[in-house]
């Protein structure tokens, strides 16, 4: 005799609908940005009451920080090799599928001042532990180029579209970037370029 499937617990219950709520919300802040997704919007998708997402969640704001997220990065490494191969790393797994929630903050930035300073500390916090592994006075500068590549590479790609950028796998653009990066962790200068004979 087959046994009887037991129903769900309450507090099962409950997970699931966080989970689709967490689900729908990460989804819909990544592809409407903060001020474009609504409450009732993320219930609708999860098929559940607005007034259960907020005795959940408390807020708007407090549903986005949960699912809105620039993760932080492992230890950098000690060389201009291992934090070069580290950013890049760290760069491939912001391009994943999975990247829902840096999506949400990257496109919420513009219009919301404390998304954009989140971003901004993420970055900087990176750079600080990059800077301090490399050597030469503009260690900051190279690395902050890298920084700005690197979001610039994400926006083009996943906000913006943009062609060549847009089709291409993460894989492929970090193969691209890698002699980019490696020289501006390595920071030495390219040679003068070669004087061009004069016509008689």
């Amino acid at each position: 005799m087959a046994t009887e499937q037991r129903p769900p617990s309450r507090i099962e219950r409950r997970e699931r609908t966080q989970h689709r709520i967490l689900a729908a919300a990460r989804r819909q802040f990544a592809e409407s940005g903060y001020d474009r997704t609504t409450i009732r919007s993320i219930a609708t998708e999860a098929e559940t009451d607005p007034g259960l997402i907020m005795r959940y969640f408390g807020s708007k704001e407090a549903l986005f920080n949960e699912v809105a997220t620039i993760a932080s990065d492992e230890p950098l490494g000690e060389t201009p090799e291992q934090v070069a191969e580290s950013l890049l790393d760290s760069l491939a797994g912001k391009l994943a599928t999975d990247s829902a929630g840096t999506l949400a903050m990257l496109r919420s930035m513009l219009t919301r001042p404390e998304a954009a300073e989140e971003v901004r500390a993420a970055i900087s916090e990176q750079q600080r532990l990059a800077a301090d592994a490399l050597d030469g006075t503009d260690a900051g500068l190279r690395i902050g180029l890298i920084g700005a590549i690197s979001l610039g590479t994400i926006i083009g790609r996943e906000l913006l579209g943009l062609d060549g950028v847009a089709e291409a796998e993460p894989a492929e653009l970090i193969n691209v970037l890698r002699p980019a990066v490696h020289a501006l962790t390595y920071g030495e200068p390219m040679p003068p370029p070669t004087a061009q004979p004069q016509d008689p």
